[in-house]
């Protein structure tokens, strides 16, 4: 494990809260890999171990009336910003307990009340609609800001450029975040893309940073710093941050263009968890007695998700027609 590093950017309780975050992001998408094994979650289902950081780190920083949006690797940003473990697991399965009433599945999930507007499955979709949403809060004056997440893949589709010249030449308040994993789907990050993507902003005049994506700490650092500026009024920011999935694409994709030994060393050295673990334990504070509680409040929570899940029932064939533009 890389030697943790220290920051006063976090009080020891808000790192502990970090940790719990993280871990309940975690054990939900191993138990969310468990049900899609045995058949309980249908369709697709894209998991976010490893990268649990990004999204820790960001939401940290935020207020209440922020908006989020993200790409089909949603469940984390779902916890995250404060979605019940119960409901996303239900909407997984298909059940009427859900979040989208069974209807949305694991790529098409949303909570107003949370300002959490999916979930998108066309890539790089949810981009220019974040921008619509910082449009919103611009609009409306409510000091409002909008993070819009997207994958390394989706940051060479073309809907994101005409997303960044809109969002600069209206100095809409969006951070657009992009979750660097090295490999798109399958193709190595150096194979598909030229240059920084944290610089592809410059021409229209949108500031850019990179993170490593794998430190709680170092991602809420540059959350804040986003935050002011954008909030402040100056318009867009793009924070490039690398991170690592340790399973493949999706489900279904066995990840055979990486070696077990790469993988191995990401866990070994980087683990995001294991790194803020370490880190607490420096400041003396908390020991591992308090660790065992937090991983004890945190399997119970997802046995009990996963049990709520799979006890709600099936949507009603009515449903068909809810929620629908006819």
């Amino acid at each position: 494990m890389a030697a943790p590093k220290s920051s006063n950017i976090a009080t020891p309780e808000q790192m502990m809260q970090f940790y719990k975050d993280m871990l309940l992001i975690r054990r939900f998408e191993e138990k969310a890999g468990q049900l899609y094994g045995m058949g309980l979650i249908g369709g697709f289902c894209h998991l976010y171990i490893g990268q649990e950081a990004v999204v820790t780190g960001i939401q940290s920083a935020l207020q209440p009336q922020d908006t989020i949006i993200t790409a089909y690797r949603d469940h984390g940003h779902m916890l995250a910003c404060g979605m019940e473990a119960n409901g996303v697991m239900a909407e997984l399965t298909g059940r009427i307990g859900g979040y989208s009433k069974g209807k949305g599945g694991s790529m098409h999930m949303f909570s107003r009340e949370k300002h959490f507007y999916g979930g998108h499955g066309i890539v790089g979709g949810q981009v220019p609609l974040g921008a619509g949403l910082a449009f919103a809060h611009k609009y409306r004056n409510d000091n409002g800001i909008t993070t819009a997440y997207y994958g390394d893949g989706a940051a060479n589709q073309g809907q994101v450029y005409e997303a960044y010249n809109m969002a600069a030449l209206w100095q809409l308040p969006i951070i657009f975040i992009i979750e660097n994993n090295g490999y798109s789907m399958g193709t190595s990050q150096k194979r598909h893309a030229a240059g920084d993507f944290c610089k592809r902003g410059e021409g229209f005049g949108i500031p850019g940073e990179k993170v490593d994506g794998m430190d709680v700490l170092a991602v809420r650092a540059a959350a804040l710093k986003a935050v002011e500026y954008v909030r402040g009024g100056r318009g867009p920011m793009i924070l490039e941050v690398n991170t690592y999935r340790y399973r493949g694409h999706s489900m279904s994709d066995p990840a055979r263009y990486r070696s077990k030994e790469e993988v191995e060393e990401m866990r070994e050295q980087h683990d995001p968890i294991e790194n803020i673990r370490q880190v607490i334990l420096g400041l003396g504070k908390y020991q591992e007695d308090d660790f065992k509680a937090v991983d004890k409040t945190v399997k119970d929570i997802i046995n009990t998700a996963a049990e709520f899940a799979q006890q709600s029932p099936e949507p009603d064939p009515s449903e068909l027609w809810t929620n629908v533009l006819l």
